[in-house]
């Protein structure tokens, strides 16, 4: 049962990686974007405040790879709109699987879309790393998996793709900002820095900057927070489209 389960997933995700590939234009943009953005807001961060190199690394890695929750969303919802998802839905396919199926190609994009980004923060921008390794190892993942399940639990939820654009564009933007992404939450006012950590691009932006400095507490706590956050919004996805709410005739 077990290698049908695994057989049947990995046909789903070699599927979905040839779907991928064919059209690369998000991700390529999501990569290129940040790079422009970090060589040309270097400067300006390095005057305004001290850490100024690896706060536009980090906060253009984790504003870009939020707007990726657009192609997360997508690979599921275009299932929908299809009219493919209940074809599938009648096969001997769980919906586990076909989440797991669907959502392999994608968390491949997120860590090479990161992976790049971090290496061109440090090869080209400047930033210096503490030296352990791992902790972006762990880091990098966590992030990936914690968009993942928030991107598909999203598309198990809206209507067509102008929902999801809407709602991934504004909502990547407003929390990655709430977040200190693009200025440093001890810069926000008292009000605002309480609100801060509701957002995920407050743990991840933390996450990764801990890492980065070697700081071992400073990157388990968030990674922790982030994970119980993605395991949430993955249980909410299995539970919402494996009680037919995302079929086709629910859009």
């Amino acid at each position: 049962m077990l290698a049908e389960s695994l057989y049947r997933m990995f046909a789903l995700a070699r599927i979905n990686w040839t779907l991928r590939l064919r059209d690369p234009g998000q991700f390529i943009s999501y990569l290129l974007m940040p790079m422009i953005l970090m060589l040309v807001l270097k400067p300006i961060y390095n005057r305004a405040f001290s850490g100024g190199t690896t706060q536009v690394a980090t906060g253009m890695l984790v504003i870009f790879s939020t707007l990726a929750l657009a192609i997360v969303g997508t690979a599921t919802l275009t299932e929908r709109t299809w009219h493919t998802w209940d074809r599938l839905r009648s096969t001997r396919v769980t919906t586990a699987e076909l989440l797991l199926g669907k959502a392999l190609p994608i968390f491949l994009l997120l860590l090479t879309q990161q992976a790049i980004l971090l290496a061109y923060g440090m090869l080209v921008i400047g930033v210096r790393p503490a030296g352990n390794a791992w902790l972006v190892a762990l880091a990098v993942p966590t992030w990936g998996a914690t968009l993942l399940a928030i991107g598909t639990a999203i598309a198990a939820t809206v209507r067509s793709h102008g929902e999801l654009s809407a709602i991934c564009d504004i909502g990547a933007l407003t929390l990655t900002t709430l977040g200190g992404a693009f200025v440093p939450v001890d810069m926000f006012p008292g009000w605002l820095q309480v609100v801060a950590p509701v957002s995920p691009g407050y743990w991840a932006l933390s996450m990764l900057q801990a890492a980065l400095r070697g700081d071992v507490p400073g990157t388990l706590v968030p990674a922790a927070v982030l994970l119980t956050a993605g395991v949430a919004a993955g249980a909410y996805a299995v539970w919402r489209l494996g009680r037919g709410l995302g079929r086709t005739t629910a859009l």
